[in-house]
């Protein structure tokens, strides 16, 4: 018996399986036992090094920097999308004057590092700008023109029947973007907008080189002051996944949500 991609396995491969699966998860523990005693005796799993995550004060300036962290995240992506939106359709754009300079601006920005890119914008408008707009600044450069290129990806996708059957109704070519081809190309790009998202919510712990007060900022200040720079990386790592976990929920959330649209839209133009 076989499936389509490979042989299903008799009893002494499934033997061979079960034995290789224990065997990995007995050196698994093994491993975790040797990290938790090295650490035990290094002195990193002392409580006094986890004491400020249970000291009002230090957990709620995490919090606050967390909040901060969001901020920033939340701002930047919208002005990412915004930004990516514009230049996807300049660089898709039929004249040359818009679609190579759009080009232009979204390969240079994608290829300067990010970094740079945040301490180089507060060096020389931070006065003006402060430390907040540096670094979303630096963020919606950079994420919106790797976001443009997921959108220009996004739109030629879209079958290209759909766009000649459009132009042959007489339709204009922003009404064929607008009408036609972005409400398709969004399915097809949610998955990589969310990931971008959870990519420009980790990028904002480079704020920590203007310094901005996010949440790794603050981290390794609480890590400077006690020394407890691994239980800080471990609480820091937690908070980091369960936004990004949450995220990726909200990703597949939406994804399913507009597939049962279109199956209904689909349903009710059959019936139709």
């Amino acid at each position: 018996m076989s499936s389509v991609l490979f042989d299903v396995p008799g009893p002494e491969a499934l033997r061979r399986q079960r034995r290789a699966s224990a065997i990995t998860i007995v050196a698994l523990v093994v491993l975790a036992a040797l990290a938790l005693f090295k650490l035990q005796t290094e002195g990193q799993l002392s409580g006094a090094l986890w004491e400020p995550f249970v000291t009002p004060a230090y957990v709620q300036a995490l919090l606050e920097a967390a909040l901060t962290t969001l901020r920033v995240a939340v701002v930047a992506v919208a002005l990412s999308v915004l930004f990516g939106a514009v230049f996807a359709v300049g660089r898709l754009s039929d004249r040359a004057w818009l679609s190579w300079p759009s080009a232009l601006v979204v390969e240079f920005f994608r290829a300067v590092p990010l970094l740079m890119m945040i301490l180089a914008i507060y060096l020389v408008y931070g006065d003006g700008l402060g430390k907040f707009w540096s670094l979303v600044i630096g963020l919606v450069l950079y994420n919106g023109s790797v976001l443009a290129e997921v959108f220009r990806a996004g739109v030629n996708a879209v079958p290209r029947g759909q766009s000649e059957a459009a132009y042959a109704l007489g339709l204009r070519k922003s009404q064929v973007m607008q009408l036609i081809l972005l409400p398709q190309a969004v399915r097809i790009m949610l998955p990589a907008i969310i990931s971008q998202s959870v990519v420009a919510l980790k990028d904002t712990s480079l704020g920590y080189v203007i310094p901005y007060e996010e949440l790794t900022s603050v981290g390794r200040q609480v890590s400077i002051e006690f020394g407890n720079i691994l239980p800080v990386a471990i609480v820091l790592a937690l908070m980091f996944i369960v936004v990004n976990y949450s995220l990726s929920r909200l990703a597949v959330w939406l994804e399913r949500r507009m597939g049962r649209s279109t199956q209904t839209a689909s349903e009710l133009d059959t019936g139709a």
